[in-house]
């Protein structure tokens, strides 16, 4: 119960990471809003998880949007805790020198400056808190060179974010910390059959990561067992950060 009596704002949260998140959170004590553009099955996974959870609309690409969710959570708790964005993601991409300056803008839209909305509108709240925490959701791709440049360009930047905030407010006890997953078991495989079991290859541990993992390292990050680790990015990636010579060697 290391949430106990805590409150939780996620974006990003109705599925996939997110939702792993929330449930794991909740589990542990905290009351858990769920952000998310997708607002029927935010409540539905608040449905589910019953007292201590509610649902709001948060489109993390309008800053309106953004704002108006975290208000509705102090409306409602009178307190923010912990913040966790989850929300982001990529799409297919031409090759470097053929994309636009138009899809550019739009992953870094979602993936940096939308993290960055819900960061502004949740700290005010935050600094109010007796052990308040922000963990974000990136991507080893911001890590290393897996292609999708402006994905991981986005990515990366979160990283010097949260290096940045964590020097800036640590003197109000704010902790910043970053986890980025390697490959990960969601939605967004369902019609790529058989990629998830050609991509575990590049795991030292063999398979492909569950959103439960992720859950696992935001959980320890958002807690006070990390009470004196900030400015951190945290791989959490079956070790596929150390696996390209091994992936190698065994053809």
């Amino acid at each position: 119960m290391r949430f106990d009596g805590q409150v939780v704002f996620l974006s990003g949260a109705a599925h996939g990471i997110g939702a792993a998140t929330a449930r794991r959170l909740h589990q542990e004590g905290a009351s858990v809003v769920i952000g998310d553009r997708d607002l029927v099955a935010a409540e539905q996974l608040a449905g589910e998880l019953g007292e201590r959870a509610s649902a709001v609309e948060c489109e993390v690409t309008d800053r309106e949007s953004v704002d108006t969710a975290v208000a509705a959570t102090e409306e409602r708790y009178g307190r923010l805790d912990q913040l966790v964005t989850v929300a982001g993601g990529s799409c297919a991409m031409p090759i470097f020198d053929e994309q636009t300056d138009e899809l550019w803008s739009d992953l870094i839209e979602l993936n940096l400056t939308g993290t960055m909305r819900c960061i502004r509108a949740a700290l005010p709240l935050l600094q109010r808190s007796a052990h308040p925490a922000v963990v974000l959701v990136s991507s080893v791709n911001g890590l290393t060179a897996f292609g999708e440049e402006a994905y991981g360009a986005a990515k990366a930047g979160l990283s010097n974010l949260v290096r940045n905030l964590a020097v800036r407010y640590g003197p109000d006890g704010v902790r910043f910390n970053v986890v980025a997953p390697g490959t990960v078991r969601t939605r967004n495989w369902d019609h790529q059959p058989g990629q998830l079991d050609r991509l575990a290859r590049f795991s030292p541990l063999g398979r492909v990561g569950e959103p439960e993992d992720l859950a696992a390292a935001i959980a320890f990050l958002a807690s006070t067992d990390a009470a004196w680790i900030t400015g951190i990015t945290m791989p959490v990636d079956g070790g596929a950060l150390a696996g390209p010579l091994q992936v190698s060697q065994q053809g």
